[in-house]
């Protein structure tokens, strides 16, 4: 076990030495990025190696009892070898790497890189395999149809909190035999968001109020009834209570009152312990519930403050802030 550990490590380091190698050969890569024939590396599989040696064997064998039958064959299995060797670069070179997308989660979960590809052949490319590096375990297989295009969901390990950094996205194919592995390193700047675990059992700081409830005709987002009032010259016919002015009640409008708003502030500052972890974690947990009811909240960490606001997007750049503090990167 020790020793099949340590040839994987090894095998993983000639690997990244190779990575790093290309990318100092050609630098970083600018997208959209076609994989061109200059760009891609083929070598055989074990298979492939495998089936190197079978003819070899076929070869020598032929040769040493001057069956002609034998040395045909083996030429025909060398050939179908050199197709397949065709096919595989082929089945590579010229995809085009539109994009590249994340989505970031919470630590100890997997966020996902989503490499968006496009096919402008006429014919199909089939089982292009995307993973984050060659000592990746994690990879995920794409097909493409002529003309068409491909989306690769990657599973991305995001084991404590902070930012990961994507250094290479490694896109190859075995296709159609398996015999060879064509290879290509996508090198762009690519980063995922590790946010603080959500979970403390502290309780959240009271609502603040804030607004007025001073009457005044209804406008379009009002939402409180506050009662009628006396026509006065200015005022919309559409605000008229016509059903109390049919009954004799007078020219009376309705009037309407603004709500009060309530939010809550988070402040890194209020929580309990001295654990700085579990300190964030418990304004992730704050964060994550108040969201799920809806309510408007802000943060403040270290005088830094976001405004109370709501909505998926503010909860992402909370998120963000609480997973960026004490790295030394701005938030």
């Amino acid at each position: 076990m020790a020793a099949a550990s340590t040839g994987g490590t090894w095998v993983a380091r000639q690997w990244r030495r190779a990575a790093d190698w290309e990318r100092r050969r050609r630098g970083g890569n600018r997208l959209p990025m076609l994989v061109s024939n200059r760009r891609v590396y083929i070598l055989p599989t074990r298979a492939g190696l495998a089936f190197a040696a079978l003819l070899l064997v076929m070869l020598v064998a032929g040769l040493n009892y001057s069956n002609s039958m034998a040395m045909l064959f083996t030429f025909m299995l060398a050939g179908f070898g050199l197709i397949a060797m065709h096919l595989c670069h082929r089945n590579l070179v010229g995809t085009m790497v539109r994009g590249v997308g994340t989505v970031n989660a919470f630590a100890g979960e997997h966020g996902r890189l989503l490499l968006t590809l496009e096919n402008a052949a006429d014919t199909a490319r089939f089982a292009l395999e995307c993973s984050l590096d060659a000592a990746e375990d994690a990879e995920t297989l794409v097909d493409l149809t002529a003309d068409g295009t491909g989306r690769a969901d990657l599973a991305v390990p995001l084991e404590r909190r902070g930012r990961r950094v994507i250094e290479r996205i490694k896109l190859s194919t075995v296709f159609p035999f398996g015999l060879f592995r064509a290879w290509t390193w996508v090198h762009v700047p690519v980063a995922l968001l590790a946010w603080p675990v959500p979970r403390g059992r502290g309780d959240p700081p009271a609502e603040t109020a804030s607004g007025g409830n001073a009457p005044a005709v209804h406008q379009g987002g009002d939402e409180q009834w506050a009662g009628l009032r006396e026509f006065r010259e200015g005022d919309s016919p559409r605000q008229v209570a016509w059903s109390v002015f049919a009954r004799g009640g007078g020219l009376l409008v309705k009037t309407y009152e603004s709500p009060v708003a309530h939010y809550r502030t988070f402040d890194l500052a209020q929580t309990r312990g001295g654990d700085l972890e579990a300190r964030l974690e418990q304004v992730a947990a704050w964060i994550v519930s108040a969201h799920a009811r809806g309510e408007s909240y802000g943060l403040r960490i270290d005088g830094r403050e976001l405004a109370p606001d709501s909505g998926n997007e503010h909860r992402e750049r909370c998120l963000n802030a609480l997973a960026l503090y004490g790295t030394g990167e701005p938030w």
